[in-house]
């Protein structure tokens, strides 16, 4: 073994570096850009008010609740705002579809018997459902809140309860819905468009390389239409790979036990609320424009090593910003501002809506997400276009 020759071999290697400005960026700029986005939303992102109704089944017994509570709203630190209260559970949870609040609050009818004779009581708390990490913090708020107006209803010489014990209702899905339930939309968002937009772009590079695109751009083919042919061609694998990802996710296959070999299931078996056509069709116009972008950023590109470099300038950001992690509306306002220009957001939001809350081409928010994403794609195509016109020109 020669050291020499080692040492030959690193030199060629970290010269071959130290010429490729890019890479150098890439490896230590974008991780210290990507740090300092992570630390400005996690310090920044906003502690929101929980708004909460309250269902009082417990009559006039139970106003006093009310009257305790908004009393221990008013002097929590923890911000919870007591907006009103409702006739019905039903009418509650409406108010909570329409985003007039965050969770309700349902006062059983033995309520203050039970605070008077020192027993636990049991309060129903109703909440989205579609969001366990942000709905969490909320509960720890509200918890605060009640133990304090409980303890402000017991008489004296009673031991007071400190905590009520909780029974869980949601407006959408169902109490028991697990983690991949509530995340299955983000799954399908994200992983598809990583997946179209890495495959692409290399795909797209290697076209380059190979001088097929030069070639073709010495043909009467104009150039929008180079782009929108690779585009259709990349796209129609990109909707297969759509719809593999959309069948495992909502179905699931036990197989049977071989041998060795146990029982297995295949697919996540998701029950959507909503169309799996409609979550579909949102996730495939996302895909349509990772296909685009790949196009126009592999451009940019010299080598398949630089394409996957992108993801971190790609990928990362939107996946810190398109409410995967957070909702949206805690960012601080420049971030908010930048999560509005980006495609992963309008997918997350659109596939929430149908497979979560059960919503349909109707839906304004639906409409709004499916215009956004067809927009951008077809911002990509021209930007594409551009591209390749000053780099073979």
């Amino acid at each position: 073994m020669s050291a020499g020759r080692i040492a030959a071999i690193a030199r060629r290697i970290a010269q071959g570096f130290r010429r490729d400005e890019r890479t150098l960026g890439l490896m230590f700029v974008v991780p210290l850009v990507v740090m300092a986005l992570l630390g400005w939303v996690l310090r920044d992102t906003r502690d929101t008010t929980v708004g909460v109704w309250i269902v009082n089944e417990a009559g006039a017994a139970g106003q006093r609740f009310v009257d305790a509570f908004r009393e221990a709203t008013i002097n929590a630190p923890d911000g919870v705002d007591l907006i009103g209260t409702a006739d019905t559970e039903d009418a509650a949870k409406a108010a909570i579809r329409e985003d007039n609040g965050d969770m309700a609050l349902v006062l059983p009818g033995d309520l203050l018997t039970d605070i008077a004779a020192g027993n636990r009581p049991s309060l129903t708390i109703i909440t989205r459902g579609t969001e366990p990490g942000g709905e969490a913090s909320q509960f720890g708020k509200l918890q605060t809140v009640l133990a304090s107006a409980v303890r402000g209803l017991v008489p004296e010489g009673v031991p007071a309860p400190v905590i009520p014990q909780i029974e869980r209702a949601t407006v959408y899905l169902t109490p028991d819905a697990d983690e991949v339930d509530v995340f299955s939309p983000i799954f399908l968002a994200f992983f598809g468009y990583f997946f179209v937009f890495l495959l692409t772009g290399i795909s797209f590079l290697r076209e380059r390389i190979g001088g097929t695109l030069e070639r073709l751009v010495a043909t009467p083919v104009t150039r929008a239409e180079i782009v929108l042919g690779y585009s259709l061609g990349f796209g129609i694998f990109a909707t297969i790979q759509i719809a593999f990802l959309t069948l495992f996710i909502l179905n699931s296959v036990q197989t049977p036990a071989m041998g060795p070999i146990p029982s297995l299931t295949i697919g996540l078996g998701v029950n959507a609320a909503g169309s799996p056509y409609l979550a579909f069709l949102v996730a495939l116009l996302l895909s349509i424009g990772a296909v685009n972008l790949g196009i126009f950023l592999s451009t940019f590109a010299r080598t398949e090593l630089q394409v996957i470099q992108f993801i971190p300038l790609v990928i990362v950001p939107q996946g810190l910003l398109s409410g995967l992690l957070w909702p949206v509306n805690q960012l601080p306002d420049a971030l908010q501002a930048i999560a509005h220009a980006l495609p992963l957001t309008y997918a997350v939001e659109g596939l929430r809506e149908v497979m979560l809350k059960g919503a349909d081409l109707s839906s304004r928010t639906v409409q709004i997400d499916l215009i956004v994403l067809a927009v951008i794609a077809l911002a990509f195509v021209a930007l594409a276009s551009t591209t390749i016109k000053r780099e073979v020109a």
